[in-house]
């Protein structure tokens, strides 16, 4: 359902926030490349999966945008998410990208600061800082 860029003191942070953990594992995905200034343009002509199993959501939200860091750096691939399925801790995704520049920002990693999914009535929440 969405995100936004937060303040954050040294490092780069949003907040993302889904009607259920897919949208929530979508929507940071799409904020992280934002916050990187890329945008996943067509012609999306390269595939790959992504799986992925982990003892809580928060690590499993932490490995799966690492694995979109990973290949971003070593192929210089950006994706669009055609399916992401979450069942009790694992994520498998399908995903469409291409070939893309440089990024404005570079982020290293994905942090574990203070990450915590939260769930209220309506919606899914979770802040996330990234090492720039």
């Amino acid at each position: 359902m969405g995100f936004k860029e937060i303040d954050h003191s040294a490092d780069l942070a949003m907040l993302v926030w889904g009607g259920d953990l897919e949208s929530l594992f979508k929507d940071a995905a799409i904020g992280m490349y934002a916050l990187m200034g890329i945008h996943s343009e067509p012609p999306l002509e390269i595939t790959r999966e992504i799986f992925a199993k982990s003892e809580d959501k928060e690590s499993l939200l932490v490995i799966f945008l690492s694995e979109l860091l990973f290949l971003l750096e070593q192929e210089g691939l950006a994706f669009a998410i055609l399916d992401l399925q979450i069942h009790t801790n694992e994520v498998k995704a399908s995903l469409k990208g291409s070939s893309i520049s440089e990024p404005v920002k570079l982020i290293k990693a994905v942090t574990f600061h203070n990450l915590e999914i939260k769930r209220s009535a309506q919606d899914f929440m979770v802040e996330i800082v990234f090492d720039v």
